[in-house]
């Protein structure tokens, strides 16, 4: 049974596909401080691809910048927009006192039904 086992390449340990003919893209290469941990991040984007301002710093994981001409790029977070919460989307269409009003009205209403329930029913 021994003589008549498969002979073969083993699983994942070589590619059999080769390198030649092959052209890689042009590549550029991108440093980024961060500002928490002080140290670089270097990271290679392709030649036409546009690299970020900032990207996550792989010791920390906190925001790292852009370094160009080794000054970090300045990000302007003005334009960026504000998460509104529930609270600030109720209050876009209703005052303060009609809030207070229809509290007032849900709290009766519940201290109404809570008074008329039987107590083991």
């Amino acid at each position: 049974m021994a003589d008549r086992s498969l002979r073969g390449m083993r699983l994942g340990a070589q590619s059999l596909q080769s390198e030649e003919g092959v052209t890689f893209s042009p590549r550029v290469s991108h440093t980024y401080l961060c500002a928490t941990c002080s140290r670089e991040t270097v990271m290679i984007f392709s030649a036409e691809a546009e690299a970020p301002d900032e990207w996550e710093c792989r010791f920390c994981s906190q925001t790292a910048t852009r370094l160009v001409d080794s000054k970090p790029v300045i990000v302007d977070h003005s334009a960026e927009k504000v998460p509104r919460t529930h609270w600030d989307m109720l209050l876009e269409r209703r005052t303060r006192p009609e809030l207070e009003e229809l509290l007032e009205e849900r709290l009766a209403f519940l201290r109404a039904r809570r008074g008329q329930q039987k107590i083991g029913a």
